[in-house]
């Protein structure tokens, strides 16, 4: 793996069932995947029928990243995560937005697992060490389409000069277009190890499909004995 990842003491005191997974690979990104969009729109469907902008809180991911979030000082219900976001809006019979291939394919793993995950152009990103915390006030951050974004509070990962991600949204500076051939994709599970293998098995799948994934590294932390995926 390009990057080493690291969790910070106030981060290991307030969330301690914290476990990421990072996967690197080099691809292909394009404007649209038709088959990709066929996935979504299929979940989309599947989503509408079985969930309710009430239930979709208890589910594992979401409902751990929400008390994350107090746990760490911030009001997710003001500050939501973004696959619970993700969910709302498609309950709200709003369609998802179709940025491009690799945006849209972090949004898919994100809306099926419940996972928040940061999704970065690698070579954005300065230095080869992230270290996951907690925002500071006052702490800039350009959030993507959001402008400054107040951070306080919300775990964050940050890079040798700052902050590139938290669950609610990534940062401008490190965000990924048509021009990225690397991507660094972060998924934060607040609920333990469980289901992360799985939730990287499927975006390894996806970005091969859809995205021609080469060179794909995937690694877990902190170390467990969960068996990497192929």
């Amino acid at each position: 793996m390009r990057f080493s990842f690291s969790i910070s003491p106030d981060i290991r005191q307030r969330c301690p069932a914290y476990c990421g997974a990072a996967l690197y690979a080099t691809v292909q990104n394009t404007a649209y995947s038709e088959g990709l969009w066929q996935e979504i729109n299929a979940f989309t469907r599947e989503l509408q029928a079985t969930e309710t902008t009430d239930s979709i809180k208890s589910q594992t991911a979401i409902e751990a990243t929400r008390q994350a979030y107090r746990a760490c000082g911030k009001d997710p219900s003001r500050y939501r995560p973004s696959a619970e976001a993700l969910r709302r809006r498609l309950l709200r019979g709003i369609d998802l937005y179709q940025i491009d291939t690799l945006v849209d394919l972090i949004n898919l793993v994100s809306l099926r697992t419940g996972y928040s995950i940061g999704g970065f152009d690698a070579d954005k990103i300065q230095g080869d060490r992230l270290e996951l915390g907690i925002g500071r006030a006052e702490e800039p951050f350009e959030g993507i389409g959001r402008g400054t974004l107040n951070i306080e509070g919300l775990p964050v990962y940050r890079d040798a000069i700052g902050g590139i991600g938290t669950p609610t949204s990534d940062n401008e500076r490190t965000k990924m277009g048509l021009e990225t051939t690397h991507i660094l994709a972060i998924i934060n599970g607040y609920s333990g190890p469980e289901g992360l293998r799985e939730a990287v098995e499927m975006t390894i799948r996806l970005l091969q499909e859809y995205a021609g994934a080469t060179e794909v590294e995937s690694c877990f932390y902190p170390a467990s004995n969960m068996p990497m995926p192929r």
